[in-house]
């Protein structure tokens, strides 16, 4: 493929920066970036930083933008302070770079943007795709929808891609990250009922999945990415403590996370099931489809000679 000059947000965070470093080797990548000098350690010296999208006054030197800025949804709890960084970091953001690409007069053909599978809210055991419009109505849903209509307002000339993000798995981040250390100690386990779905996806994949719809001009619109085979909450953990030979018994009831975690607490009670069908459609293939093979090959052991 031709050499792209790419232009990412969010691109130090735990998928940003995973994707940065394997688009560096074939691309020219430029890093929005509110700490340059820590940023440029990161992800070394081959990578340009700019600190504010202010310093652009339009996307004409760039081929594809990739959005991914965000502040973290599950860190803290949602108090009123708390749910405006969450909504802001990502509505002012894909509102200006949506901006910047109408004052272009060459804009980028490609903008991948972000969103989560938050967007269709609390929902059953149904398996839902993309076609899927029975939203339900809260906070999660009302970050992404209005996440979703400003990308949409990009220029017509340009190719946009929604990435709707399931719960990404890896050891340098994310939810697996924060999971580990109760789950080695022996304090893991369900969460309320353990009956909710959880949709997952191997970072890996998060990046292979980006860099294919990166790649393939004939993909717009929304997809889910998601591995195909989502879990429930009970079977998750049962796989995550089997494969680190810990028990994962201690389950954490309903009002006790309600007490630590506020309304925050609906992203751990209630879950979707989401399947990646348009990922299929155009022909991506899981290098990661099962959640035991996925934790394996991010948790196995070294094996010693």
């Amino acid at each position: 493929m031709t050499s792209l000059n790419i232009l990412i947000t969010g691109g130090t965070g735990f998928i940003g920066s995973a994707l940065t470093k394997h688009l560096k080797n074939q691309h020219k990548v430029t890093v929005l970036s509110r700490h340059p000098s820590s940023a440029q350690k990161q992800l070394g010296f081959d990578v340009k930083i700019i600190p504010s999208l202010n310093e652009l006054n339009d996307l004409d030197p760039f081929d594809a933008v990739i959005n991914l800025a965000g502040e973290p949804i599950a860190n803290k709890r949602w108090s009123k302070s708390q749910k405006s960084r969450i909504t802001g970091s990502r509505w002012h953001i894909t509102s200006t770079l949506v901006q910047l690409m109408h004052t272009s007069n060459n804009p980028p053909s490609i903008f991948l943007s972000g969103s989560a599978i938050g967007i269709y809210g609390r929902q059953g055991n149904e398996a839902i795709d993309e076609s899927f419009t029975d939203h339900h109505d809260e906070f999660s849903h009302q970050i992404c929808q209005r996440w979703e209509e400003l990308a949409e307002g990009k220029p017509d000339n340009v190719r946009l891609c929604i990435l709707r993000t399931g719960i990404v798995l890896g050891t340098k981040g994310g939810a697996l990250k924060r999971m580990l250390p109760p789950f080695r100690f022996g304090l893991g386990g369900p969460l309320a009922t353990g009956e909710q779905y959880m949709s997952w996806i191997h970072i890996n994949d998060m990046v292979k999945a980006i860099i294919f719809l990166l790649d393939h001009p004939t993909a717009n619109g929304v997809f889910n990415l998601t591995a195909p085979s989502p879990c429930t909450n009970q079977e998750f953990t049962d796989a995550l403590g089997k494969q680190l030979e810990r028990p994962a018994e201690f389950r954490l009831p309903r009002f006790l996370l309600r007490l630590l975690f506020g309304e925050m607490a609906d992203l751990l009670i209630y879950g979707q099931r989401v399947v990646p069908s348009r990922l299929h459609e155009h022909g991506f293939h899981f290098c990661h489809s099962r959640l035991d093979e996925a934790l394996a090959s991010l948790l196995a052991r070294p094996k010693t000679k």
